[in-house]
């Protein structure tokens, strides 16, 4: 029933202008979305940069249904990358795109979503930065994967994500924990079935480490987003089990959440680098996380009276 109002909720244009004129949900919106245009997202960068942080950019956007609207992302894309050059911001933040966004629901979308996506490491590439694919929902991980594994046959910095509550998630990461690849390990935030993923926080949690000690021990560059204490410490400890300095992987948070423990990291020699989304969706994008996982509810409402 919650995530029933939520969806509603995240549809209506009336709540989006009370959302966005209330003071604090204004408040809200403004710690955990960088603002509407790539200038904002740029600015946050610099923050981010002179904090001693690196970042990854998303565009906000999703499940795009009109081939207009997936090139709108990619020229999205595009102009972020050619800011973030003329910056100089290159070597310190990369960008995450979404496969649907990128038109794989559309008519010949695999084919279509393969070649915005190429546009965009193009444009990743003549910016000397990377791209990261984000994982959506389990319907569309193969989907995802195959693009990815093309992408990575001309660009193999392209950066992969593995949601770690899903059953598949140890046999990808082996498959994926090659010398040369990236890969963000991340719980998963969207409400999967029984079915293809754990449901017990517990379970995810264990699972996560199963993955974390593939990927340390693989020949890859591992990628721990997680905002979790415990999984931070045993990260910290399976790095210097397998002889890895502290450049040798990085942790990844949202922008907005534990800031201090972002710094706290960074301050210890650590590579952190911070999720940061932006465009004019990010009132569909927060009340949608909400829906796939109402207990984010709890999460995002706690982080909002402590910045630990």
């Amino acid at each position: 029933m919650l995530r029933s109002a939520l969806l509603r909720v995240s549809r209506s244009h009336k709540i989006k202008n009370l959302v966005t004129a209330a003071p604090v949900t204004g408040g809200v919106v403004e710690r955990f979305i960088a603002g509407e245009t790539s200038a904002n997202a740029v600015a946050v960068t610099r923050r981010l940069v002179g904090a001693g942080l690196l970042a990854t950019i998303d565009f906000l956007g999703e499940d795009t249904t009109d081939p207009a609207q997936a090139d709108a992302v990619v020229v999205a894309y595009l102009d972020l990358l050619t800011k973030l050059r003329e910056a100089g911001f290159s070597q310190s933040a990369e960008v995450s795109i979404k496969v649907s966004a990128l038109g794989l629901h559309l008519r010949d979308g695999p084919q279509i979503a393969l070649e915005n996506a190429e546009l965009i490491c193009r444009a990743a590439r003549m910016a000397d930065t990377a791209v990261t694919l984000d994982m959506e929902d389990h319907t569309i991980t193969d989907s995802t994967l195959e693009i990815l594994r093309t992408l990575r046959k001309e660009y193999p910095n392209t950066g992969a994500v593995l949601q770690a509550y899903l059953y598949r998630t140890e046999l990808d990461c082996r498959d994926l924990a090659e010398t040369g690849s990236r890969v963000r390990l991340c719980k998963g935030a969207y409400a999967e079935p029984e079915s293809v993923a754990f449901q017990d926080r517990r379970q995810i949690d264990k699972s996560y480490v199963r993955c974390m000690k593939i990927l340390m021990a693989g020949g890859g560059f591992p990628m721990l987003a997680t905002h979790d204490p415990t999984l931070i410490e045993i990260g910290l400890k399976l790095a210097n089990d397998y002889g890895r300095r502290p450049r040798d992987f990085e942790f990844q948070m949202l922008y907005g959440i534990r800031p201090t423990e972002q710094q706290r990291l960074a301050g210890l020699g650590h590579a952190v680098r911070v999720y940061v989304p932006y465009g004019t969706d990010w009132y569909g994008y927060l009340v949608r996380r909400l829906a796939e996982r109402p207990s984010n509810l709890k999460f995002f409402m706690r982080s909002l009276v402590t910045k630990r």
